[in-house]
C-alpha cells in the first residue's frame, strides 16, 4: 500500500519549517491553489499538517513518501525499502535534502511522481478519491484484508499502475486504514492535489540576533587552531543529528549543524557523508542551517546551544591543559574506536561533555531518523533505571594509564566493517568485550583494597542542579522512550553507565549505525549492543553486596542456552570485589536504587505517587491517578493483552487528564536477536502508568468520563483474554475508524504540545492497532532479522 494514513500535525508545529537565513537561499512553503495568500497559514497547509504528515514524515513512511515538507512531496515514492534486513550490501541512501538536491536527481535514484505528469494522472488524487469511495464501517475493526503493521508487503504503485493497484485493494485508498477525512478537509485537500500539489518559494530572512547568535556559533566552530579543530569535531560528531535549539529563542525555531563545501555568508552545501566521520574530501566549514520540515517527536532530539554553552565549551576543552601534533585522519576506523581518535582531549573533558546533556545524549540512542528501532531495543528490558559513574570515581578519568591499556581492546564493530562476518565476529564480539571486562574488574578490584568499594557518594549526583542524573528508559518493542527521574516501581535491571560505556553506546547505535546498512552491520551492532547492556548491568551490581550480584544476574539471564552463550562471549561476573556500602535490607537492590533518589531530592521526586508510594506521598483515591493505581499491582494478568503504549483521556468537567498506560513486557532474558516470542513470560507483564505523554508511537487511545473510570478501572482488571479485552475496546477505545478519532488524536496532539513547546513534535499513527478477538493472547515477534 502506498499509505497507511493520514494524519495530524499542528499548524503551529509547521510553522517550525519556515525560517531560513537570506544567504542560504529559499524554502518552499505550501500554498492553497484556492486561496491567493501567499502565507503559512492557507486552509490547504492545515489540512496537510492536520491530516497527512503522522504516517509519512520518516523512514518508515510507506514507499518512502515523505510528505513533512513539499520537497519530500515532490521527490515522490520509491519501491526500495529502507528497513530491509536480508540485505548484503548497503542500500543507496535517500536523506531527503541530502542525498539528492532536485527532482531530476532523484528520478535517477528511482523516486517516481505521485503528484501528476503530462502523461500520467496524480497518485494522490486516485488514492484521495478510493478512499472516499470506500469508507469503513464507522467503529468496527477492519477487515482482515486491511493489514497493518511495518513489515506487511508495500504495494508502492508507480503512476501507471495506481489503477491496477485499485483494483486489487478495494480499501486501498487514502486514509489507508483510518476513518474517512471530515468532508471539508476531504475537498480542500482534493483540490490542492488536482492542482498538481503546488508549493511556493518564500525567503523569510532571520532576525538581526539570531543571525548574530549563529554566526557567533559558527565563529566558535571553524577556528584554526589544531585543538580547535579536533573539539569542533568531537561536538560535531556528537550533534550531528541534533536539532539545535538557540538559547532564548522562540519555541519553534530548530537548526542542523552540517559539514559544508562553502564557507559561512555563502548559501550551505551539505556533504552527504554516509557517516559524521567519513572523510568530507577536501576542505570543509561547520555550518548552521534552518530545519525547514515539520518537527516529528521521533527525530526530535533537542539541544540547547548559544553563548553560555559556547563559554561551557571553552572551559571544558580549550581552556585545558592538552597539546595536539597533528589531527587524526577520517576514517571508520577512526569511528570505530573514538576513545583512541579523541584520545589528546582530556577524558574528564569528553565525559562531562556528555554528563552535562546525559538525557540528550541516551535519547540519540532511540530517538533520530533511524525510525524502526528494534535493532537496537531488542536489546534492553522493557523498562529500567539509568545512573551514571561520578567522574572523580571513574578510573577511565583518574587514572592516566587506564585508557592507553584499554582503548586497543575498545574496538567497535563499525571500525572492521570491510572485514567478513566471521572475522567481526573473531575481533570484537569474543576477544574485545571478555578482555574488557576482565581488564575492568581487575583495576577495580584493585583499586576497591584502598577505598573499600564503591559506595553512593560514587554516583553522579547532577553536580547538584542536573537533573539528567536519573534516568528511565521504557521500551515498546520497535521504539523506546526516556525521561528524567525514576519513573515506575522498582524495576527488574539497572544500568550504571561510564565513561567508556556512554562513549561506546553513543558511537555503536548513532554515530556509526547505518539504517541504510547491509544484515552484517546490523547484526554485528545489536550483538555488540548485547555486552555494552552487560557492562552497564555489571557496574551496576558491583555496588551491591558480592553474595547478592549472581542471584540477581541470574535471574535476568535464565535459560540454559544462554548460559552456554554465556561461557563463550562473557567474563565470569564479579562476585569477590567488595562493596563500600553498608547495606540494612535483605533487598539490596531496592534499597540502593531508592537511597539513589535521597541523593539530591530536589532535582527528581523521591516517590512515584501512582507506580511506586507510600501513605501521603500516594495520590488521593479521589483523583483519577489515585483511581488507576489498581492497575500498577501485581501480578497484573490482564496486562498481557495491552498494547504497548495506550493513551488514556479522562474527560472532566475542567481540563481533561491524559495518563500513558505503559505494558511492562517480561522476558526469561534479552539476549539473543531472534525468537523474542520464546523468551517471553507475559503471565508476569505489568502495568506502568505516567501522567501526560511521553511516547512518540501511540498504539491505541482509551477515552473516559472521569464519572465512569472506575468502571474503566474495574473491567480493564478482570480482563482474561481477547475477547474480555475487546469489551473494554469497544466500551472504551478510539479505533482506527471511530467516528471521532481525528478530534480525539487533535486533543491527544495539543496535549503534547502543551507539555513542553520546544520539545514538542508530531505523533505518529504509524503502529496504531486494530484489536481484534483473533489477535495472538501471547504477543508474537517477528525476527529481527528476516533471510527468505
Amino acid at each position: 500500500m502506498l499509505s497507511p494514513c493520514l494524519a495530524l500535525l499542528r499548524s503551529t508545529i509547521f510553522s517550525r519549517a519556515k525560517y531560513t537565513l537570506s544567504s542560504l537561499g529559499l524554502v518552499l512553503l505550501i500554498v492553497s491553489p484556492a486561496q491567493a495568500q501567499q502565507s503559512p497559514h492557507t486552509q490547504v497547509q492545515d489540512v496537510l499538517n492536520n491530516r497527512c504528515v503522522v504516517c509519512h514524515g520518516c523512514y518508515d513512511a510507506p514507499c518512502q513518501l515523505k510528505l513533512s515538507s513539499p520537497d519530500g512531496w515532490a521527490r515522490g515514492a520509491s519501491k526500495q525499502k529502507v528497513y530491509e534486513s536480508s540485505r548484503l550490501d548497503d542500500a543507496p541512501m535517500t536523506r531527503l535534502r541530502i542525498d539528492a538536491k532536485t527532482v531530476p536527481e532523484w528520478r535517477q535514484k528511482g523516486f517516481f511522481p505521485v503528484t501528476g505528469t503530462s502523461d500520467q494522472p496524480s497518485t494522490l488524487v486516485q488514492l484521495l478519491q478510493a478512499g472516499r469511495d470506500n469508507p469503513f464501517k464507522l467503529g468496527a475493526a477492519l477487515p482482515d484484508e486491511v493489514e497493518l503493521g511495518l513489515n506487511r508487503n508495500m504495494s508502492c504503485p508507480a503512476p501507471n499502475e495506481t489503477a491496477n493497484y485499485l483494483n486489487d485493494h478495494q480499501f486501498g485508498g487514502m486514509p489507508y486504514g483510518m476513518a474517512a477525512l471530515p468532508e471539508s478537509d476531504y475537498r480542500i485537500l482534493l483540490a490542492w492535489a488536482k492542482a498538481g500539489a503546488p508549493g511556493a518559494v518564500e525567503s523569510v530572512d532571520l532576525p538581526p540576533d539570531v543571525s548574530a547568535q549563529v554566526t557567533e556559533i559558527e565563529a566558535f566552530f571553524n577556528q584554526t587552531a589544531l585543538k580547535s579543530k579536533l573539539v569542533a569535531r568531537y561536538i560535531y560528531e556528537h550533534l550531528f543529528l541534533a536539532h539545535l535549539h538557540l538559547e532564548g529563542d522562540q519555541p519553534n525555531r530548530f537548526f542542523r549543524l552540517i559539514r559544508s563545501r562553502t564557507a559561512p555568508g555563502e548559501p550551505a552545501d551539505e556533504i552527504a557523508s554516509r557517516r559524521p566521520f567519513d572523510d568530507p574530501g577536501g576542505r570543509f566549514f561547520y555550518r548552521l542551517i534552518p530545519l525547514n520540515e515539520t518537527i516529528l517527536h521521533k527525530q526530535h532530539i533537542v539541544y540547547e546551544i548559544g553563548p553560555e554553552r559556547i563559554n561551557r565549551y571553552n572551559e571544558l576543552f580549550l581552556k585545558t591543559d592538552w597539546s595536539l601534533e597533528a589531527l587524526p585522519a577520517y576514517s571508520t576506523t577512526a569511528g570505530g574506536n573514538p576513545l583512541s581518535t579523541f584520545a589528546a582531549i582530556p577524558a574528564r573533558s569528553r565525559y562531562q561533555f556528555l554528563l552535562d546533556n546525559a538525557l540528550y545524549f541516551v535519547r540519540s540512542f532511540i530517538r533520530g531518523p533511524v525510525c524502526y528501532g528494534q535493532v537496537a531495543v531488542n536489546v534492553i528490558e522493557d523498562r529500567f533505571w539509568v545512573s551514571f559513574l561520578d567522574p572523580d570515581a571513574d578510573l577511565s578519568v583518574t587514572d592516566p594509564d587506564y585508557l592507553p591499556q584499554a582503548t586497543p581492546i575498545l574496538e567497535l564493530p563499525v571500525a572492521v566493517s570491510d572485514s567478513s562476518i566471521s572475522g567481526r565476529m573473531r575481533n570484537f564480539l569474543t576477544l574485545g568485550p571478555i578482555k574488557y571486562q576482565e581488564f575492568r574488574q581487575a583495576r577495580y578490584r584493585h583499586t576497591a583494597r584502598t577505598t573499600g568499594g564503591l559506595d553512593y557518594q560514587d554516583i553522579w549526583d547532577g553536580d547538584g542542579s542536573n537533573h539528567d542524573a536519573r534516568l528511565t528508559v521504557y521500551r515498546n518493542f520497535s521504539s523506546a522512550s526516556v525521561v528524567r527521574g525514576f519513573a515506575g516501581s522498582i524495576p527488574e535491571t539497572a544500568w550504571v553507565i561510564d565513561f567508556p560505556l556512554f562513549e561506546r553506546i553513543y558511537y555503536n547505535l548513532v554515530a556509526g549505525f547505518d539504517v541504510f546498512g547491509n544484515v552484517e552491520h546490523q547484526l554485528t551492532t545489536r550483538l555488540y549492543m548485547d555486552s555494552l547492556r552487560r557492562e552497564g548491568e555489571r557496574l551496576f551490581l558491583s555496588f551491591l553486596p558480592p553474595k547478592s550480584r549472581d542471584p540477581l544476574h541470574s535471574s535476568w539471564y535464565q535459560g540454559t542456552l544462554v548460559s552456554l552463550v554465556d561461557r563463550w562471549k562473557e567474563a565470569p561476573l564479579d562476585t569477590e570485589t567488595p562493596t563500600g556500602i553498608p547495606f540494612q535490607t535483605q533487598t539490596p537492590k531496592a534499597e540502593f536504587l531508592n537511597e539513589l533518589l535521597q541523593i539530591e531530592p530536589g532535582l527528581w521526586p523521591k516517590a512515584d505517587p501512582i507506580n511506586r508510594c507510600t501513605g501521603d506521598t500516594c495520590a488521593s483515591p479521589e483523583t483519577p491517578a489515585g483511581q488507576l493505581r489498581t492497575l500498577t499491582v501485581k501480578p497484573a494478568p490482564f496486562a498481557k493483552f495491552m498494547p504497548d503504549i495506550a493513551v488514556l483521556v479522562v474527560e472532566r468537567s475542567e481540563n481533561d487528564e491524559i495518563y500513558t498506560l505503559v505494558h511492562d513486557m517480561a522476558h526469561s532474558n534479552v539476549a539473543f536477536v531472534f525468537n523474542e516470542d520464546l523468551r517471553r513470560k507475559p503471565e508476569e507483564d505489568a502495568m506502568t502508568i505516567v501522567p501526560g505523554l511521553f511516547s512518540s508511537y501511540p498504539n491505541f487511545i482509551f477515552q473516559v468520563k472521569e464519572a465512569a473510570l472506575p468502571e474503566f478501572v474495574e473491567s480493564l482488571s478482570a480482563v482474561r483474554s481477547q475477547t474480555d479485552f475487546q469489551g473494554v475496546v469497544e466500551t472504551f477505545g478510539i479505533r482506527r475508524t471511530h467516528a471521532e478519532f481525528w478530534m480525539v488524536f487533535d486533543q491527544v496532539q495539543a496535549a503534547l504540545d502543551a507539555q513542553d513547546a520546544v520539545q514538542a513534535g508530531l505523533l505518529d499513527l504509524n503502529r496504531y492497532t486494530d484489536p481484534k478477538v483473533t489477535d495472538p493472547i501471547e504477543r508474537l515477534f517477528g525476527f529481527t532479522f528476516n533471510f527468505d
